[in-house]
């Protein structure tokens, strides 16, 4: 077995010399769009020091012959990173940029060398053409006018979601942004690249890498540079006393090293921090060897902050006051944790006596058999400025939240965190620390945000709407695991769907918004064959946990629900959050909303004209905007079959066949005809613009 190992940027990788494929026995494609926009947010933060190299760890692949390489591991990587690429590319209107960012993603030939066109990556045979069709061939447009039961697997979803969520993401930057993102991601950004010449061989490299080598962690490396800078009569008793410290936290490789980057901005204030080991080392363990400091480091200061590490992570499990462990679930809820140095420095220097040994910080019943004291009482936590606490967790909370509204990238929010703690190590009071404060302008963006479509991550309503019930309880709610954010009322699939009072363009503008989401432990995919609301209000209800949030528990009374029930709803629930986060809510900026089938622009109710985002475009909005015109026939000419559909698009804003059958979405009309295959690209005008080129002219109004 030949095995070779060599680090390349992104850029080498997706060239002619490799060409990718994901081998039927591997498991489909599973991240999320949560690793996708984490993925991101770590590049773009790495971005910000562009001479800086980040390592996105290492590919296993098996060398067939010539270019073709089969991926053993790294396939979530490789699929997250071409859905980004392709983003950037739907984002990009350079033409010279364009081409250079297709090149990435698709071999574009070469005759001299018999080099075929086709894909960089191919994926499983279920998803190969999907992925190519919809993501690597530039065509995101037909893909966001997907629908879940246009797609066939959960990795399809999760290609289309992922997609969603990196286009959204992406378009909140300027031009100038993603263009230096995108340089950094081809450049900078670099993977090790192991290659074996056969299956088993490569199986037995991935078996010694993740499972049995158990490779150094951070923690090792840092133990090591510490203790060997104790006296030798005391270097057995703080190696043991580092793994009582450290084993608590898990063998996690990532939890370590988030745990020491965040040990890292509170002891040194350095927002940046993409060479761990180095900058931790010189900026932390240096400045202590030599100087009798590293004693005093193990013991008071790495074991105070690994217990607050674990308080955050499992709040619930503590011996804590319950405000304190409402404050810090409540810090959970959101998508990042950006905010985990402040509530680490908060809890080490408002709890004395955190990191001694015999402190039960943590319950018998967490049941963690590693949790220090978990099998005794031990002394109690000795919580000695509980005010402070709760003060520095309560702004936190509220920071957090209207920068999550405000979309503020994870480079300005741990810039937020640095600030702030330096700020309470100066002693200055929680109420009065730049770094929490929220300024009028930015409350009144959140504000904004909140009146308008809800992102496509689903983490953001779900936190509001979390917040809001509780407003209105007046006391903690405990969140189960599959707790959601769904939508009231249905998404009409033809022309008779629409309910009474309502019309379609009610249902477009109500379909992301607030005031049409409710807490609940079913989800939108479960509940996609009730089409009434009558039914979807007895499927939400029909939980026993839905009785827990309010503002699920009224859907109770309303026996109709019109588009006035929704504004009423949307009204209270960003009162509510405006209460929780004390926002200045002007509650008839609302009474403006428009009317059931008299929506206006975004302007005419006071709101910022809607970001660009990866929202399905609707017919009917095209029509407004005067892109499309009623009675206009469209065609899909299929020579090869001697086939040739007309639709004519109706005043209603749908497709309408030659046979009568109408159709909401250019896709269900092109699969209704032409299979499972056809989508929004295929439909043509007179002129042979594609309605996937028109939907794009319309987004980038946006």
């Amino acid at each position: 077995m030949a095995i070779s190992a060599f680090e390349l940027p992104l850029g080498k990788v997706f060239t002619s010399d490799y060409q990718l494929s994901i081998p039927s026995f591997q498991r489909a494609y599973s991240w999320r769009p949560g690793n996708v926009l984490q993925l991101l947010d770590d590049v773009r933060s790495a971005s910000q020091t562009q001479e800086t190299p980040y390592f996105l760890g290492s590919l296993i692949l098996v060398h067939d012959e010539g270019r073709d390489y089969e991926v053993i591991d790294g396939q979530q990587r490789l699929v997250s990173l071409t859905i980004i690429i392709a983003a950037l590319r739907e984002l990009e209107d350079d033409p010279a940029l364009v081409h250079d960012l297709t090149n990435l993603i698709l071999e574009p030939g070469d005759r001299l060398r018999h080099i075929e066109a086709a894909p960089r990556l191919t994926l499983r045979e279920r998803d190969a053409d999907f992925f190519t069709s919809y993501v690597q061939e530039g065509n995101l447009e037909s893909l966001f006018d997907l629908r879940d039961m246009d797609m066939e697997t959960n990795a399809q979803r999760n290609i289309h979601d992922n997609a969603q969520a990196a286009y959204d993401n992406l378009a909140g930057m300027d031009a100038q942004e993603r263009r230096r993102l995108a340089s950094y991601l081809v450049n900078k950004v670099t993977l090790v690249i192991v290659t074996t010449d056969d299956l088993q061989g490569a199986h037995r490299v991935f078996d010694v890498m993740n499972m049995r080598g158990m490779p150094l962690t951070v923690s090792d490396v840092f133990k090591s540079k510490a203790v060997s800078a104790i006296e030798p009569t005391q270097q057995d008793q703080y190696a043991a006393r580092w793994d009582d410290i450290m084993d608590p936290l898990g063998d996690d490789p990532a939890s370590c090293e988030a745990f020491f980057r965040d040990l890292h901005l509170v002891v040194s204030h350095k927002v940046e921090c993409s060479r761990l080991i180095d900058q931790f080392v010189g900026d932390v363990l240096n400045p202590r060897i030599g100087t009798g400091k590293i004693e005093p480091f193990i013991d008071d200061i790495l074991a105070a902050y690994a217990c607050a590490w674990r308080i955050v992570e499992q709040p619930t499990g503590t011996n804590l006051p319950p405000q304190v462990v409402s404050a810090l679930v409540a810090l959970r809820d959101y998508p990042n944790d950006d905010w985990k140095p402040i509530a680490m420095w908060a809890l080490v220097h408002s709890i004395r006596n955190l990191g001694d040994r015999d402190v039960a910080v943590f319950r018998s019943s967490a049941g963690h058999a590693r949790f220090a004291n978990a099998d005794h009482d031990g002394m109690a936590p000795d919580a000695h400025d509980l005010d402070r606490l709760m003060q520095v967790l309560h702004a936190t909370d509220r920071a957090w939240g209207v920068d999550c509204l405000n979309r503020v990238a994870s480079v300005q929010r741990r810039t937020r965190a640095a600030t702030t703690v330096r700020d309470l190590e100066k002693g200055i009071a929680p109420n009065a620390i730049a770094g929490l404060r929220v300024d009028q302008a930015a409350a009144r963006l959140a504000l904004i945000r909140m009146r308008g479509e809800m992102p496509n991550d689903p983490a953001l309503p779900r936190l509001l709407l979390i917040r809001a019930n509780e407003q209105k309880s007046g006391y903690a709610i405990s969140r189960p695991r599959s707790l959601s954010a769904v939508h009231i009322m249905p998404e009409p699939t033809g022309k008779d769907d629409l309910e009474a009072s309502w019309t379609q363009a009610d249902l477009e503008y109500w379909a992301e918004r607030l005031g049409n989401m409710a807490l609940s432990q079913s989800s939108d995919e479960r509940m996609s064959g009730f089409t009434t609301f009558a039914q979807r209000r007895a499927s939400m209800l029909a939980l026993t946990i839905s009785q827990q949030f309010p503002l699920t528990r009224e859907l109770e009374d309303i026996g109709t629900c019109t588009p006035q029930t929704l504004a009423a709803r949307q009204r209270d629930t960003i009162a509510l959050i405006a209460r929780y986060w004390r926002l200045p809510f002007d509650g008839d900026a609302d009474q403006a909303i428009p009317a059931a089938a008299d929506h206006t622009p975004a302007e005419r109710i006071g709101n910022e004209p809607p970001a660009r985002n990866s929202r399905r475009v609707t017919i009917s909005a095209v029509l407004r905007a005067g892109l499309l015109t009623p009675g206009e026939r469209l065609t899909w000419q299929r020579p090869r079959k001697g086939e040739l559909w007309v639709a004519e698009v109706t005043p209603q804003g749908r497709l309408r066949m030659e046979d009568g059958k109408e159709y909401t979405t250019p896709t269900a009309a092109a699969r209704a005809v032409g299979g499972a295959s056809a989508g929004l690209n295929v439909w043509k005008r007179s002129d042979g613009t594609s309605l996937a080129d028109i939907w794009k002219q319309y987004r980038s109004r946006k």
